[in-house]
């Protein structure tokens, strides 16, 4: 393989690691849970869809958009960690209720999913600073215009890949019993709130790190 391709391949097996999917299935599934079947559809076609633009535009001006708006890959972590513990803290305790739904809604049919797509399915569940970081360094590297449009393939595979997972969620969803779903959901929470940790004290540490040494010396 050329080195372009070989810079895609391992940006794309870095971000599957990243995501891990198995244990992205699992911290879908309370979400999906809430939604009609033909809402998971619409949930997962939007979410290849934003992860898409996501990491186009971290790919391609992911670099000079965060020097321009003076935002740290550091500080995405940590609101990424603040608001995983907002919507993880309820599924961990066992009081997550549902959605609330659109005036008009019929019974029975579940919450928009427009209104899950952006937080927390897209951010942070699925894409957040530690993917933004992961995307901008490989740009970083790219020698020429084929090999950024190597990573762009490579991030539009990463981006099928989660809205596949997540379309899979929809279907395991389905054959969970009601004890095991709320089962499934508190040890979602429980991992959920461990992410949100180490989002919050890695990018926190970070920030920390990142201050002292733009400290002028006395």
């Amino acid at each position: 393989m050329t080195p372009s391709i070989d810079e895609a391949v391992l940006l794309f097996l870095t971000l599957f690691a990243l995501y891990s999917p198995l244990a992205a299935l699992s911290s879908y599934l309370p979400i999906v849970g809430r939604l009609p079947p033909g809402d998971r559809c619409r949930l997962a076609l939007g979410l290849f869809c934003y992860v898409a633009v996501f990491a186009l535009t971290a790919i391609w001006i992911g670099e000079p958009l965060l020097e321009l708006l003076g935002i740290t890959t550091a500080a995405l972590m940590v609101t990424g960690g603040i608001a995983l513990l907002y919507a993880a803290i309820p599924m961990m305790r066992g009081i997550e209720e549902p959605a609330p739904r659109p005036a008009g809604t019929p019974d029975g049919e579940g919450a928009s999913w427009r209104s899950v797509l952006l937080t927390p399915v897209t951010f942070p569940l699925t894409v957040g600073g530690t993917t933004f970081g992961i995307l901008v360094a490989f740009r970083a590297s790219a020698a020429n215009t084929g090999a950024v449009i190597g990573l762009s393939v490579a991030g539009l595979a990463y981006a099928a890949l989660t809205g596949v997972t997540l379309y899979a969620a929809g279907h395991l969803e389905r054959r969970v019993s009601p004890q095991n779903r709320m089962l499934l959901e508190r040890i979602a929470g429980i991992l959920l709130v461990a992410i949100a940790v180490t989002l919050l004290f890695n990018g926190g540490t970070r920030m920390v790190i990142d201050a002292l040494n733009n400290m002028k010396p006395l």
